[in-house]
């Protein structure tokens, strides 16, 4: 007789996370700072419901249908190892996706729900949805229809269920206190039948996440604490007015004059009216630093003397010029507004007509606000990016650039429409050099989540539960 592994649930899942198993709460809102092992915990008590429920089927929901393999179907599949159980007592297939308990023929099902049809046509009636599992809720708020979208989803799956119908939700709360996922969650809170979970690395064995986990953590605590509460605590600290309040006097550093610069990241922000503005960062890999050098800068507006995309073209390519004699630097990567078309092509003949010592590539900037701003942030936080005296305009802008406060009443971040040419161009070049800089991050930080590898952990031999 083949000795079977047995897995206690206490021995993979926190302390915190036990009343996820209790089926008094038909609503359990599970949220986390990095590292909270939520997703590992709702994976397994997803696998456990087709495993232990000989009539009950479960579907997991994302916003998008293109973010649940790399996601939450990976981690069911974590899960089943977790458990103990093999996998070839599943039917596990990619397309559609699912996975079958073959002893029960309960199936978990993944769905997007980016139009109401997505999810009306995964009523399982043989096997009734008893649990439904909604991952990245924040994603609900921000891209759906938010509370109303909730409802809707609650009653496809709840018909044909007559006790034991569960809704797991999961997500990071954001920063601000205003946001319409985390208002919607307080409102739970108050129901009589919800749960709210809320977790964190400290509530973790060491062992399971690893000292360089906590170090990150750590590190960011003595960085930043704001920041650190967010992210590894989870709270939602609220959201300053000014962006970028970690810059500070230490990042006002002149680039070393005998260093070489080989790869330079320039961003441009163009307006006709507007400042254009180029800020030039170098790519130090010896000391892990995107080193600001130098700026173009010049405001139609403020001067009263307007130019043309041809003389902006020409002012890049003095400014590249200046940069690679200071520097010699041999490729500069261009990173321009997406908007500026007419600029890029005048960037483009220009270089093509210049005879020019180094090579010039020019490129879409990525123009992910939210991601760019968070970016600039580590970097500056970690003390990775640096601005130079002679970026007096950027230097301006760092201390101006701030969010609409209405906007942060109503649980939205948008950055005033005033003093952010700088900004804007300094978020290109992070973003072009992000491949880089965040390599010198401190381990995880960059990571949206965090995977607890239980299954490595040792497990008993016997049975199964």
């Amino acid at each position: 007789m083949t000795c079977r592994k047995e897995v206690k649930l206490s021995e993979i899942i926190i302390p915190k996370y036990q009343e996820v198993f209790d089926s008094r709460y038909k609503h359990i809102i599970m949220t986390s700072g990095r590292a909270g092992t939520k997703s590992s915990c709702a994976a397994i008590r997803t696998d456990y419901q087709i495993v232990s429920d000989p009539f009950a089927s479960a579907v997991v929901l994302r916003k998008h249908h293109n973010k649940l393999r790399k996601t939450v179907y990976k981690e069911m599949l974590r899960g089943i190892n977790r458990l103990g159980i093999p996998k070839n007592r599943f039917y596990i297939t990619r397309s559609p996706m699912e996975i079958t308990y073959k002893k029960y023929n309960t199936t978990i099902y993944f769905s997007g729900s980016d139009g109401i049809d997505d999810t009306k046509g995964i009523i399982d009636e043989d096997k009734p949805i008893k649990l439904v599992v909604i991952d990245e809720l924040t994603e609900f708020f921000d891209d759906g229809e938010g509370e109303d979208e909730l409802a809707n989803i609650e009653a496809t799956f709840v018909r044909g269920n007559s006790a034991g119908f569960q809704m797991i939700y999961l997500y990071n709360p954001p920063k601000n206190p205003n946001a319409p996922v985390n208002v919607w969650c307080k409102k739970m809170e108050k129901r009589q039948d919800c749960i709210h979970i809320h977790t964190d690395y400290r509530d973790v064995p060491v062992e399971w996440l690893g000292q360089d986990l906590i170090d990150s953590a750590e590190a960011m605590k003595a960085a930043d604490p704001k920041m650190y509460r967010w992210t590894w605590l989870g709270e939602p600290v609220g959201v300053d007015e000014l962006i970028y309040y970690m810059f500070s006097e230490r990042h006002r550093q002149p680039p070393d004059p005998e260093r070489v610069y080989e790869r330079v990241y320039i961003g441009g922000d163009y307006g006709q009216q507007n400042a254009t503005t180029y800020q030039a960062f170098g790519l130090d890999t010896y000391r892990h630093k995107l080193q600001g050098l130098n700026e173009f800068y010049h405001s139609g507006r403020d001067t009263g003397k307007q130019r043309s995309p041809s003389e902006y073209a020409q002012n890049l390519i003095e400014l590249m010029e200046e940069v690679h004699e200071q520097y010699g630097t041999r490729v500069f990567y261009i990173y321009l507004d997406p908007s500026a078309k007419g600029l890029q092509e005048e960037i483009r003949r220009s270089v093509h007509n210049t005879t020019l010592d180094y090579s010039v590539l020019i490129r879409d900037a990525e123009n992910d606000v939210a991601l760019g701003i968070s970016r600039v942030q580590k970097a500056l936080t970690f003390g990775i990016m640096s601005i130079a005296p002679a970026q007096e305009n950027l230097i301006r802008e760092m201390g101006l650039y701030q969010y609409d406060k209405k906007s942060i009443e109503k649980g939205k971040e948008i950055p005033v429409k005033e003093e952010d040419h700088g900004c804007d161009a300094t978020r290109y070049a992070v973003m072009g050099a992000w491949k880089y800089v965040k390599r010198w991050l401190p381990a995880d930080i960059e990571e949206e989540h965090y995977e607890v590898d239980i299954s490595k952990m040792e497990i008993e031999e016997d049975g199964y539960f």
